[in-house]
């Protein structure tokens, strides 16, 4: 039988399998198996964490999927290492796409965690920029404002939302000085920060496209769909439970049903949990106005989101999102 031995040495896990056995016809250990012994070591339990955080997000099968592959693919590159064997580096800058609400904010801060945890990022942090904090108003002061936000990004991960945004404008748009920025930062600062760039998908592609340079440097390229409508109401109740309010029965119906309605309309792109969030704060605020005039609401009266705190109009103005 195979043997393997958790040593620990400078905070790292060495793994030492006995080949002579495994050439016996014993069963090796899995990396699965490897994997979630390092892991559970005390050591690692920030790590712990954060793949537990990844996990507890309603949906994203493929996403976590992929993340997990990463996760296992530098762990297993620093026991070759360990081993006196090559560990390539890989570019690790990626494209986001997808609606809003569909956690891409949510799982690129996860990622700046995780990264840490695994030496790849000295710092874990993550610094959200849109088209308006990197385009200047003259010619040299976008290039200077983008350097700016790449250096703070240094140790962890420089999110770029709606990036698409930069390649609007035409050719003397100060948004390509931006785009060409990012590029030379890119390899000025290489290994040093991850860069995200996120967007609708369609955009997306288009802006890859503005610049010769982008496409052969974002070599990862994550898709966020939209939530389904039993995901949705996943959401939605862990929202309310996380405040200790309970949606009443009538309450979830009520809301299936306007979420199918919403999900429906092609004349604008849905919110997903975004909007959903939007919904839960409103109910919790009609459903206070409800209860002022009682003199003496029950626990169960306080805790209650009844069908009637629900209201559908005006609720898709911008959040803060769970999921973003």
């Amino acid at each position: 039988m195979s043997r393997r031995v958790i040593t620990r040495e400078t905070n790292r896990i060495q793994v030492v399998l006995d080949y002579d056995s495994e050439r016996k016809g014993s069963s090796a250990a899995t990396v699965t198996d490897v994997i979630a012994d390092a892991v559970d070591q005390p050591e690692h339990l920030p790590l712990r964490r954060c793949l537990d955080d990844l996990d507890r997000l309603v949906g994203l099968k493929r996403v976590k999927a992929f993340i997990h592959e990463i996760y296992a693919w530098l762990e297993v590159g620093r026991r070759r290492m360990a081993a006196g064997l090559s560990a390539e580096q890989q570019v690790l800058h990626m494209i986001f796409t997808g609606n809003p609400g569909t956690g891409k904010t949510t799982v690129a801060r996860i990622m700046s965690q995780l990264f840490k945890e695994m030496g790849v990022l000295s710092k874990g942090h993550l610094i959200e920029v849109e088209r308006a904090d990197l385009v200047g108003e003259y010619i040299g002061h976008t290039a200077q404002k983008t350097r700016e936000h790449v250096k703070q990004a240094l140790g962890g991960i420089l999110f770029i939302d709606e990036a698409y945004s930069l390649a609007r404008g035409g050719e003397k748009d100060f948004g390509k000085e931006a785009i060409d920025t990012l590029v030379k930062a890119m390899e000025d600062y290489k290994n040093e920060f991850v860069l995200i760039l996120a967007g609708y998908s369609m955009e997306m592609d288009q802006f890859l496209h503005s610049n010769p340079g982008l496409p052969s440097r974002f070599p990862i390229h994550l898709d966020f769909p939209d939530f389904t409508i039993d995901e949705l109401i996943d959401i939605a109740e862990r929202m309310v439970q996380q405040r200790q309010y309970r949606m009443s029965n009538s309450a979830k119906e009520k809301l299936r049903r306007h979420l199918l309605k919403e999900i429906n309309r092609s004349a604008h792109p849905f919110g997903n949990a975004r909007y959903v969030r939007n919904l839960v704060e409103q109910a919790v605020r009609l459903q206070a106005v409800r209860l002022l005039n009682t003199r003496y609401p029950t626990r169960d009266d306080l805790m209650s989101i009844r069908a009637e705190d629900l209201q559908f109009e005006q609720t898709s103005s911008p959040a803060i999102s769970w999921y973003t």
